[in-house]
């Protein structure tokens, strides 16, 4: 999946030239805690943080009380030359950024313009629709072996019972190197009947396994 598929292209931006109250107000007014921050050319030159708001602005706690604060400019305090991506960026490759760096967000750049923004959130509610998990359904693990024709060989298991495949993820076994875990999730609330016809075909079923309960 490409980053232009899930991008916001409504983006919220200020210039370096604009103050912290400029950005505070936009950010309450818009609901937003990243605001890319554009030069005159559409180019972006840096991001703002809802963060380095509250760093920048005084605690109403705080002993400094000076109002010119929120006349400093966004150029003085933003992050300059941040991280982008490209609209034709895979989404996994981005979230891989965004755990690498440790961003909230990702101004979205095209032909030096910026095209759309992504955040954090964007990327988990993204992972919660690939995988099926906002829908009704059950998740089954199998541990199976690495070798080719094996998810074929469990999706028949799968077909045979008529059950719809809401996703299908594929993880390292860490106990053996030899071996692959599939986290399948289905749309049925009672698997209990995959479950036995998989074991019946040799497949070993890690979950669901509840102690006491023979299933």
């Amino acid at each position: 999946m490409l980053i232009e598929e899930i991008m916001n292209r409504s983006v919220v931006t200020l210039s370096p030239e604009n103050t912290i109250k400029d950005a505070l107000s936009i950010m309450s007014e818009k609901k937003v805690r990243h605001l890319p921050i554009v030069s005159s050319e559409g180019k972006v030159v840096g991001i703002l943080t809802d963060r380095d708001l509250k760093e920048a602005v005084p605690s109403v706690f705080s002993e400094n009380k000076e109002l010119d604060i929120f006349k400093l400019l966004l150029g003085d305090i933003m992050t300059k030359n941040p991280i982008i991506g490209h609209p034709m960026d895979f989404v996994e490759e981005s979230a891989v950024i965004f755990y690498e760096n440790k961003i909230g967000a990702l101004p979205i750049v095209s032909n030096n313009k910026l095209v759309g923004i992504i955040t954090e959130t964007d990327l988990l509610y993204k992972y919660i629709e690939l995988t099926g998990a906002h829908q009704p359904g059950s998740q089954i693990e199998v541990r199976v072996p690495d070798i080719p024709g094996i998810l074929f060989e469990v999706s028949k298991v799968l077909h045979d019972q008529k059950l719809n495949v809401l996703s299908v993820l594929v993880y390292p076994d860490k106990e053996n190197p030899k071996n692959k875990i599939l986290v399948i999730r289905i749309k049925t609330m009672n698997p209990l009947s995959v479950i036995d016809a998989l074991r019946s075909e040799g497949f070993e079923v890690l979950w669901p396994n509840v102690p006491g309960i023979d299933i």
